[in-house]
């Protein structure tokens, strides 16, 4: 169950029971399905970047989905598709904050 507070979810690229999820690329395609959705709606040549509310990272070798809450509110039927497919696929599901990285020691 995904809290209705939370910012941003991060879909994992492993299932319930642990197994990596594949395509290795998935992660990447669905983030690309979902780059038409974004602050503004789609303009010409936003399907060459992503969505700012579905961006495909890597977090400790797993590949990721981070699904920020603004995606909900502003394309309920986005947000549920991407939140389908992991239930679909059975993607774990955490919910957390993406930190910006840290600046550079001097």
């Amino acid at each position: 169950m995904v809290s209705p507070n939370s910012q941003e979810l991060f879909i994992q690229g492993l299932t319930r029971d642990g197994k990596t999820f594949r395509p290795s690329d998935w992660a990447e395609r669905l983030a690309g399905v979902m780059s038409q959705f974004r602050p503004g709606g789609a303009s010409p040549g936003s399907h060459l970047s992503y969505s700012p509310w579905c961006i495909p990272t890597t977090l400790n070798g797993t590949k990721c989905v981070v699904l920020h809450a603004d995606l909900r509110e502003h394309e309920p039927m986005a947000w549920d598709f991407v939140i389908n497919f992991a239930k679909d696929n059975n993607l774990q599901i955490a919910e957390a904050c993406l930190l910006p990285d840290a600046p550079p020691k001097a």
